[in-house]
Parts: structure tokens; sequence; C-alpha cells
């Protein structure tokens, strides 16, 4: 096969787009700008804690049909780990009341009629709201399709949109929202059972990518930018980079796997997010209390989840992550530990901590910034988009990056309208 693509970007977007033109025959040539692959999902040595920590908290759920097709394929299913049964155990800080959900694992809810299953003092009429997200709502707001208040609200939904889409739910778009439901929950427990990355995201998503793709013949540049293109007509005709140019023939095609902000310096008028929300995450080292739910989510706290790892303990903020970008590290680290503290039980000093803050780690999932997400198909008839802002009706998560590298190598290989 002569069809060459030239993927830009490696993180989850250009990785899932590899794989799939690579596994098909066709010479790829994957270059990106930073010294290592994973963008956003990627593991670092700490010299400071003496461990191996994500930059992030991503945590999937066992309905992410793009997820387990993409951990399928570099045969890394085992490095995602959870409770044998879809459960979340909560706490409510204020008043240091916990609770675990636990949905049936079938599509019928019976889990709302047993208040030991559900959210406590919730009433049945409450999870009406539920099927009302799940029908599509384009253009409107998460508060202008359900009441955004009550004790299923403030104990449940909020937590949970927060979470998926890293914007105040209130003012979050119900389309994403909803699609959240439906791919999930509203499928039964099989489909919401929570799994994390074990022993890190680099062992899980990246590492065996790119096995994978090295043993496949794919070509892999590091440290390599584009820096802009060149169009001859309807088509992408050269790529600039910084180490040279080279040429885009009649054959070849070209997945743009970059942040927003990137795709719109090289593509001129392309419409894309540009408004943007904040996560901080937080890596103590302190190994996890025997017996430690793996996860716990926070009403009323700093930390959204706290997350128990056997060699770490981890925090993540969503949401309302962008006051705490300018607090003080010895303060903030307090502040998280005291999360910790309360939902794992533990009474002692904070150990030493890791704070990782990304200022632009998601687009401002509002119905404006939904309606700037591009296609993956562009006006130039060899290049297409991948990457988590890239139209996918899916939140900007690891599912939603991996959907658009599918759909970006479709799109190159022809297969897709």
């Amino acid at each position: 096969m002569n069809k060459r693509v030239h993927v830009i970007g490696a993180g989850l977007a250009g990785l899932s787009a590899s794989l799939e033109l690579a596994q098909r025959g066709v010479r790829v040539v994957l270059s990106e700008m930073a010294g290592q692959a994973g963008g956003r999902c990627r593991s670092y040595h700490d010299e400071r804690l003496g461990l191996t920590i994500d930059n992030g908290n991503h945590l999937v759920l066992s309905g992410n049909e793009a997820v387990a097709r993409y951990v399928g394929m570099i045969g890394s299913r085992e490095s995602l780990k959870g409770p044998a049964r879809a459960e979340f155990a909560f706490l409510d800080v204020a008043m240091g009341r916990r609770w675990t959900l636990r949905p049936d694992e079938g599509r019928w809810p019976w889990w709302i009629l047993d208040p030991r299953r559900r959210v406590p003092g919730t009433r049945l009429h409450e999870y009406l709201a539920l099927a009302r997200l799940m029908q599509r709502h384009p253009g409107k707001r998460i508060d202008e399709v359900i009441r955004c208040h009550g004790v299923l609200w403030e104990k449940f939904l909020r937590p949970l949109f927060t979470s998926a889409l890293n914007t105040a739910p209130e003012e979050a778009t119900a389309d994403l929202a909803g699609a959240v439901i439906r791919e999930t929950l509203a499928k039964g427990g099989r489909y919401t059972r929570p799994l994390l990355a074990m022993p890190n995201l680099a062992a899980a998503f990246i590492e065996p990518a790119l096995d994978r793709l090295e043993r496949g013949g794919v070509e892999i540049r590091y440290g390599r930018p584009l820096r802009a293109l060149s169009f001859e007509q309807d088509r992408a005709s050269r790529l600039v980079f910084d180490d040279g140019e080279e040429a885009v023939t009649a054959d070849d095609r070209v997945v743009l796997a970059v942040p927003p902000w990137t795709a719109q310096k090289l593509l001129p008028g392309l419409v894309a997010p540009d408004a943007f929300r904040a996560i901080v995450n937080a890596h103590f080292q302190r190994p996890a209390p025997a017996g430690a739910p793996s996860m716990v989510g926070l009403v009323g706290g700093t930390a959204d989840w706290v997350f128990a790892f056997p060699d770490r303990l981890s925090v993540t903020v969503s949401a309302a992550a962008d006051h705490l970008l300018d607090m003080d590290v010895e303060a903030l680290t307090l502040l998280l530990w005291r999360d910790v503290s309360l939902a794992l039980g533990l009474d002692e000093p904070a150990p030493p901590c890791r704070i990782l803050k990304e200022k632009r780690a998601t687009f401002a999932a509002t119905p404006a910034q939904e309606a700037r997400r591009p296609p993956a198909r562009t006006a130039w008839s060899n290049l297409f988009l991948a990457g988590r802002p890239v139209s996918t009706q899916s939140p900007a998560t690891i599912e939603g990056a991996l959907r658009s590298g599918e759909r970006a190598a479709a799109l190159a290989l022809g297969m897709a309208s």
C-alpha cells in the first residue's frame, strides 16, 4: 500500500489513530512535539516522592467502548482494575455521613427502590431527572432541563457531572451530561464499573501502545513540533517541522491530533473551543490503608475524589480548580490532605506531596463551547482532526480522545462518510 499517513501528536487521540491505521497496513509517521508520548495521559518518576506518578487521575468506566477496544488492541486490559461490581463510595464532609451507590448489573434500575443502595435521603421521583437528561437537548444547559437542587443533585449528580465534564454542572451542556448517562448508568452496572490504571497511566495506555506501534513498523519521531502547513487548492501539500519540510503526496493523508489552540494556529479559519477549565491533582507519598476503597467521592470537600493506589494516595479537583491555581502550595497541600484524612479515616501529618496544576486541562463543556467543537473532517480533503476537542458526542475524556482517533483513522482510510 502506497498510502502514508502523517499523524501529528502522540497523545491518546494520535496513538489511537496510528494503531487503527497501522493494523490495516498503512505506513504511519507519528510526530510528537514533546520528548514523550501520552499528552495529558502520561506518567513520570517524581524524584521528591520516589514514585512514578500520573500527571492526573483519569477514571474510565467499563461502558467506555473505545477504551475497551484500545486496551484490547494493545493487550493491556489487565492494567485497568476496579471492583467486581459497580459501586461508588461517598462521604458527605459536612455531615460526616458515608454511603455506597450500588447499581444493578442489568438495565432495570431496581437499585433506586432500595434505600440501602441509592443515595440516602432521595425520593423515587428525583430519579426521573435521569430519564429527562437521556433525551437530546441541543444547545441547552443542564439547569434548563432538570432542577439543579435537591438531595440527588447535591449528593450524586453534581459530583458525577463535575468529574465527567470538568465544568460547573449548572452551566454545562445537557447533551454531554445525557451522553454520560446513556452510555453507562442507563445500561446498568456492567457498564458503570469504575476502572483505574494500575500501576499507572503509562503502563495501561501508553507503553503497550508504543510497543505495538514500533513492532508494526510505525516511525515515531519525538521533539518534532509542526510549525506550519501549506495548502494547494483543497489539499494540505506540505508540512513544516522544526527539522525540515515534508511534501504531502497525492496518496498521503494527515491526521492533526493537537490541542485546539495549536490547531487554530495551523488551520486558517478553524473554529474550536477557546474557553478552558483547570484541574488540580495531588499525589501523597502514603500507601493506601488496608481495606480502603479504590476511590471515594466527596460531597462538600475541596477535592472531588480521593484515589487509593497501592503506593500513593491521590486527589482530583475538577471544575472549581481555577481558584486554586494561585494558592500557596503548602496551604493547598494541607487543605487537600484534610480531605484525604476524612475520606480514609486517617489521623496523621501530611506526607510529602506533589501538586500538579493544569490550567487548560479541558475545554469548558458549556453549550457555547460544545458548538465550537469541530468535526473530524476538514475543508481539506486529505486532512482530518482528532483530539478531545473534536466533536464526538462525548466529553473531553479518555473515551472521547480515543473515539476521535478512531474516527480520524476511518476517514483517512476512506472508510467513513
